[in-house]
């Protein structure tokens, strides 16, 4: 029995989690959980998993209310509480659903700690994907993607052979304006934005699907995953959500994961270690895939994703600061001070302004992200 810590319980994935946890339980015993701000929820957690010992929660003062109510819990805080109940919960696997920056540590101490770590922290990979992949090739930990699109991708590259790989076709559902033009986003609010066609998501990747700029993140977390380079990653607009990734082989057989658009599936497979049974669907073309429509990427509708691929492919410590500007300009968006076409404006500043460094450690990352955000909060005026 996998004895599991879920950083991010109250979330969208960490709910989802809970469920899976709850209905493999003869496989999971879930000894730990972390919720940040939404403290409300933690009697609902402890009741329906009363194998839990150790909880972390954001604010030093609410951790102080919850060990006056749960004595008997191993109760931490803020950040360092994070790494400090990954370091002493008795845990096999960690289920990182932490979103942002925030994630990257919690991601390292899990592997440093030889955890099986299940992942939907984007920025982990994002930035700090070499430090990440180097403990990986030192022999520490495991990782297994729960992003439906890197699950996909993980199950049809195990049908084949890699060497018969041409390319991987990642697919975006376009977010809540695809059909708009550049001109009509211009006035476009909060509410419009977070009106997802197909997904129902938390608000910063909801935003991020539609800039698109998950969809770079998500083809630089292929290239980190699967070591086959972003230009051999094809993003592929698909309006129903159905197709979650293909892969075409060098004979032009197309082979696709196929199923609604419900992240059960992918945290089961992640936390199953692989262990689900699939079938890919195959075509010769992607007609052969009807009912669902497909349509050709057009990187000038959404330059987020040029704009990712262009840091990713400079390396260092520029996806750091990719990261930390996307995250301080959509929260800007999301709290109405920030037009939606600002939010690719103030990612472009900062790549062009922030100092640029080779081969950062992970403090490095850490400085440049504090760094990056202090100058888009300065320079958005807030």
């Amino acid at each position: 029995m996998r004895k599991v810590l879920l950083l991010g319980a109250s979330g969208s994935i960490g709910t989802q989690s809970l469920d899976i946890i709850e209905r493999h339980k003869d496989r999971f015993l879930l000894t730990g959980f972390s919720l940040g701000q939404r403290v409300q929820y933690v009697p609902e957690v402890l009741r329906r998993f009363p194998s839990v010992h150790y909880l972390c929660v954001s604010n030093a003062s609410d951790a102080e209310n919850l060990r006056k109510t749960y004595p008997n819990l191993e109760i931490y805080h803020g950040d360092e509480g994070l790494v400090s109940t990954i370091e002493r919960c008795p845990c096999d696997m960690v289920i990182n659903a932490l979103v942002g920056f925030a994630g990257l540590v919690p991601s390292v101490t899990s592997l440093r700690l030889n955890k099986i770590l299940c992942l939907a922290n984007k920025e982990s990979l994002v930035v700090g994907g070499s430090i990440i992949n180097g403990l990986l090739a030192s022999g520490k930990g495991k990782l297994w993607p729960i992003d439906s699109e890197h699950v996909a991708i993980a199950k049809l590259l195990s049908c084949i052979k890699r060497e018969n790989l041409s390319r991987i076709l990642i697919t975006a559902s376009g977010g809540s304006f695809r059909n708009k033009s550049r001109e009509e986003l211009s006035h476009v609010t909060r509410e419009d934005a977070l009106a997802h066609p197909t997904w129902s998501m938390g608000a910063k990747i909801t935003i991020d699907s539609a800039t698109m700029m998950n969809k770079g993140f998500e083809i630089i977390e292929a290239d980190v995953l699967f070591g086959i380079g972003v230009d051999r990653v094809t993003p592929l607009m698909h309006d129903e959500s159905y197709v979650h990734s293909l892969i075409e082989l060098k004979d032009g057989t197309l082979l696709a994961d196929v199923s609604k658009p419900d992240m059960h599936g992918p945290i089961e497979y992640a936390l199953m270690e692989g262990e689900v049974p699939f079938e890919p669907v195959k075509g010769q073309c992607l007609e052969d895939f009807a009912p669902y429509h497909f349509h050709a990427f057009n990187p000038d509708r959404y330059p987020a994703v040029p704009l990712a691929l262009s840091s990713h492919k400079k390396g260092g410590n520029s996806n750091a600061i990719l990261n930390a500007s996307n995250e301080i300009a959509v929260y800007a968006f999301l709290e109405k001070r920030l037009p939606f076409l600002q939010i690719e404006e103030e990612v472009r500043y900062a790549l062009n302004t922030l100092p640029w460094m080779e081969n950062p450690t992970l403090e490095d990352l850490i400085r440049t992200d504090a760094l990056t955000r202090d100058a888009v909060k300065r320079h958005i005026g807030g």
